[in-house]
């Protein structure tokens, strides 16, 4: 088989105060290198002062406490500096960034440099970050019948692939990128696309799952559900 699954693979994942783009911030980050084989072969990692304070929720959730995050994390402004320009390294180089639920991580990241006044990543790259390859997005589309749940954790146990540190950045970005290297493999129209073909197929997916989403909210519990369409970074408001 050739086309993406075969190369090199980057993975982004961040930990965070909570689930809201727009007002949560980033607590840890990790962006690792897997080869062919699967194997780590670089990785950096963060641990920020997110400057506010970690709700106990997302602290049992990640296991990093206010605290914690204060005595011996990063200054916010120079780690969202550090994580962004890695990433746009990455995508600089063509090499395929792996961010399970895109949507949320790089527009989580997008919000945290105009907080503090740095060039977003799309800037840098001066256009949508591409080449993304988003476990969530894809697994929803290449089996959308299926039941279950759809987290990480669920995917790696779908898949075969080891998760023994679960929500830990750099242990769920290694998972997120053996995962989809799986999925890849096991639906080849996929694994073997060209990344353009990719990337539009996942905008395209993407919007789709919205759309469907938004659809079953407004039969059932939330009529006014507004649920965005946009991949793999949600424009900001103004």
């Amino acid at each position: 088989m050739t086309g993406w699954i075969t190369g090199p693979l980057a993975a982004f994942d961040l930990e965070t105060t909570g689930t809201d783009i727009e007002t949560d911030r980033i607590v840890t980050a990790a962006v690792v290198r897997l080869e062919p084989d699967g194997a780590v072969s670089a990785e950096r990692t963060w641990l920020l002062d997110p400057g506010v304070v970690i709700p106990e929720q997302a602290a049992a959730i990640h296991g990093i406490p206010t605290e914690h995050a204060r005595a011996h994390g990063v200054p916010a402004p120079r780690a969202i500096e550090e994580i962004t320009r890695a990433v746009a390294e990455v995508l600089r180089a063509g090499t395929p960034l792996v961010v399970m639920n895109a949507r949320y991580d790089l527009s989580l990241l997008d919000r945290e440099c105009r907080r503090y006044g740095l060039e977003s990543l799309s800037e840098r790259l001066g256009a949508v970050p591409s080449p993304v390859v988003d476990p969530l997005v894809i697994d929803k589309h290449v089996d959308r019948y299926r039941k279950g749940k759809r987290a990480l954790h669920a995917l790696c146990a779908y898949y075969g692939v080891s998760l023994d540190e679960a929500h830990d950045a750099r242990a769920d970005a290694v998972a997120a990128a053996r995962v989809v290297r799986r999925m890849g493999e096991k639906h080849r129209h996929v694994g073997t696309m060209s990344l353009t073909d990719l990337h539009d197929l996942q905008v395209r997916a993407a919007a789709a799952q919205s759309a469907s989403l938004q659809a079953y909210l407004r039969r059932t519990t939330n009529p006014t559900a507004v649920v965005e369409p946009a991949w793999p970074v949600v424009p900001r408001s103004r």
